[in-house]
């Protein structure tokens, strides 16, 4: 598996094909997005709600998206933040913001593959910790990072629409 940056083209837009790819991936995560309230309609997420939605990522500094491909295939995304969303923070881990894997892949370990590439990609950077927001009511999603080694911080409410949620950290 490889995980390669998503990068805009010569005027900042995200190639169309894609985008197309990364709506499809969005797509298949419905129960998600369901539990998150991100899109208007989880069951019609379209190419221009995902477009904006990375763009908004994109948007914040030291951010990065990064897509996971096997076989070619398009089968993860993980948005990371090089710092905390909030400038006044002193927290000084890096966060991943997303993690979103084909819902048709589900544990065929593609989540722990992702995980462990992000945490490289830290840890060669000199990081020393990792650190993830996942929203309360996602049982499935906690339980996975816990068994990915990420324990449990404090409970919060989250920066865009107070959600509550489990802050965990990882040491790296």
């Amino acid at each position: 598996m490889i995980l390669l940056p998503l990068a805009p083209v010569e005027d900042g837009a995200l190639p169309g094909p894609v985008l197309t790819e990364i709506a499809t991936l969005y797509a298949t995560n419905h129960a998600f997005f369901e539990l998150s309230g991100d899109f208007p309609d989880p069951g019609r997420i379209t190419v221009e709600q995902v477009a904006a939605a990375l763009a908004d990522e994109l948007a914040r500094e030291g951010a990065e998206v990064l897509l996971a491909r096997s076989a070619g295939r398009l089968v993860g995304l993980a948005a990371t933040l090089a710092h905390h969303p909030d400038p006044a923070s002193e927290d000084p881990d890096p966060w991943i913001g997303l993690l979103l894997i084909d819902a048709t892949a589900h544990r065929e370990g593609y989540g722990r593959a992702v995980v462990a590439m992000v945490e490289d990609r830290f840890r060669d950077a000199g990081r020393s910790g990792v650190r993830i927001a996942v929203l309360d009511a996602n049982e499935k999603a906690l339980a996975f990072w816990q068994s990915q080694g990420y324990v449990t911080l404090r409970r919060a409410a989250d920066r865009e629409m107070g959600r509550p949620c489990t802050v965990l950290r990882k040491a790296l």
